[in-house]
């Protein structure tokens, strides 16, 4: 017979779609827990981003996430001018 696992033990690839609301109703938001979970993700995160020696590769990438943003903001205007024939 399997082994029933509280809801509040669960991870959250285990949790079923209806125990949601309920599980993330049983965190506690106090200051203190919810600065801990972004000390936690920040140091889970930089585990595998921390990098010893920096170049321009995070320059390329802010430039191409402007231009990403820009070109879907600016899209349907950008849509007509494609339409447009000049000759």
């Amino acid at each position: 017979m399997a082994s029933v696992i509280p809801v509040k033990e669960k991870k959250l690839m285990g949790v079923q779609l209806g125990e949601l609301p309920s599980w993330i109703l049983m965190w506690d938001f106090t200051p203190k827990s919810t600065a801990g979970a972004f000390q936690r993700s920040y140091y889970r995160y930089y585990k595998y981003v921390n990098v010893k020696k920096g170049g321009v590769a995070w320059i390329s990438m802010v430039l191409a996430a402007y231009m990403l943003f820009n070109y879907c903001r600016c899209y349907k205007e950008l849509k007509h001018e494609q339409l447009r024939k000049y000759h």
